[in-house]
């Protein structure tokens, strides 16, 4: 544990605890900073304090910084596809069936894994599970993700989802004949009361979560869609689409327990993605073709969207 102390003078009276820290301790940065002062880390006059405290002349600030824990998630040698790289991020199409990052039960064979063996510089503003990972997709959800090199990459990235400034539009089909041609679901999401594995529209304490939907394809007793997310909830395209009666194909946890279509998962893929370079504040836009097994589906349903063709959908 390595100490630093602080004493406020007159120059920086009025700023903010986690802007100082960040400040006068460059080897921390801002998000770092705020999550020692959430630890308790950072005690101003012996007492903790909140990130937004704004110190006075005289304040006594003592910030105990923890040794950097050695990773513990193993290197594997796992092929990504990459689609985008430079210096601050990457931009990876996630196969489905693929987790993420390690957590209980997966602890090898994640994107992090694949991550950590392509390249050693990854931010760390998400601990040692989840270095770069500035947002997730599920597990059975295919597509595009973006993925953080430096802190500073991590940090731009991740205002911008929260600022909801972030493209990011999916492709579903869905049970049911939509016949509508597109709508928007405003319905906050939370914890479902009756079962804490699962999300579910939960007016009192739920996150705002809205979802713009456009029908592309009306397939009999299935449509496909183009959703676009407006928030960024823990399977808010999977719960909405269950909370108006037209759940995923393949999604067990919120629609039919019945398999269809022999899928191993949800037909839903992250298609676009689109942001503003954390670096040089160019937009960048990419997409990502349909895997294999969802064009086949819609194939055998009739299909006659672009997306259906026999390389996968559009590249």
């Amino acid at each position: 544990m390595e100490k630093h102390t602080l004493i406020i003078n007159s120059e920086d009276e009025g700023k903010r605890l986690d802007v100082l820290l960040n400040q006068k301790m460059p080897e921390l940065s801002r998000t770092q900073a705020k999550r020692l002062i959430e630890d308790g880390a950072v005690l101003v006059n012996n007492e903790t304090a909140k990130a937004n405290y704004r110190l006075s002349v005289g304040d006594w600030v003592v910030c105990s910084v923890p040794q950097p824990v050695p990773l513990e998630v193993e290197a594997e040698d796992i092929p990504l596809t990459i689609v985008y790289e430079d210096r601050d991020l990457l931009v990876v199409d996630k196969p489905q069936g693929m987790v993420v990052h390690p957590a209980n039960g997966n602890y090898r064979g994640t994107l992090v894994n694949a991550l950590l063996y392509h390249c050693d510089d990854l931010s760390g503003i998400n601990g040692v599970l989840r270095p770069g990972i500035v947002h997730r997709i599920d597990k059975d959800t295919s597509g595009l993700l973006v993925v953080a090199k430096n802190d500073r990459a991590h940090e731009s990235l991740a205002r911008q989802i929260k600022e909801h400034t972030v493209k990011r539009v999916y492709l579903a089909l869905v049970h049911g004949d939509v016949a509508e041609p597109g709508g928007i679901i405003d319905a906050p999401i939370g914890r479902d009361f009756k079962d804490r594995q699962k999300m579910a529209v939960n007016v009192k304490n739920g996150k705002d979560a809205v979802t713009e939907y456009k029908n592309l394809e009306r397939l009999g007793r299935y449509t496909l869609l183009e959703c676009r997310l407006k928030t960024g909830r823990t399977h808010q395209i999977r719960v909405h689409m269950s909370f108006i009666k037209h759940p995923v194909v393949g999604d067990a946890k919120y629609g039919p327990k019945k398999a269809h279509f022999d899928l191993s998962g949800q037909a839903l893929h992250a298609a676009t993605l689109g942001f503003e370079h954390p670096r040089n504040e160019e937009w960048l836009e990419f997409s990502s073709g349909l895997p294999q097994v969802f064009s086949e589906v819609l194939r055998s349903l009739g299909s006659k969207s672009p997306f259906a063709k026999e390389e996968g959908g559009l590249a």
